[in-house]
């Protein structure tokens, strides 16, 4: 019986999480500061504020038609995340 118990908080410890900001699959042990990557700001839809990004829009497009993320400036809602950091689980 005790080897059972042991067993369980082996693989309690070292069962496979899911992080709430990637929503990739990791095991806790192989956290690191650069596992996660992710954007910490929203995909919105609207004008740029910096002068320094250019985005075209189409004819009849209303000036907010451009969609970016807020963080980085990324037109792709598919682009890779612009900071990494550790995984953090739903269940921290």
């Amino acid at each position: 019986m005790e080897n059972e118990g042991g067993e369980g908080g082996r693989l309690e410890s070292s069962a496979e999480k899911v992080c709430r900001r990637c929503k990739q699959t990791y095991h806790p042990c192989a956290n690191s500061p650069s596992s996660c990557r992710f954007h910490p700001s929203f995909f919105v839809s609207r004008r740029h504020d910096d002068q320094q990004r250019y985005y075209e829009l189409k004819p009849g497009d209303p000036p907010y038609a451009a969609k970016f993320y807020d963080c980085c400036g990324a037109e792709d809602p598919d682009a890779a995340g612009c900071k990494t950091d550790f995984h953090i689980s739903y269940d921290d």
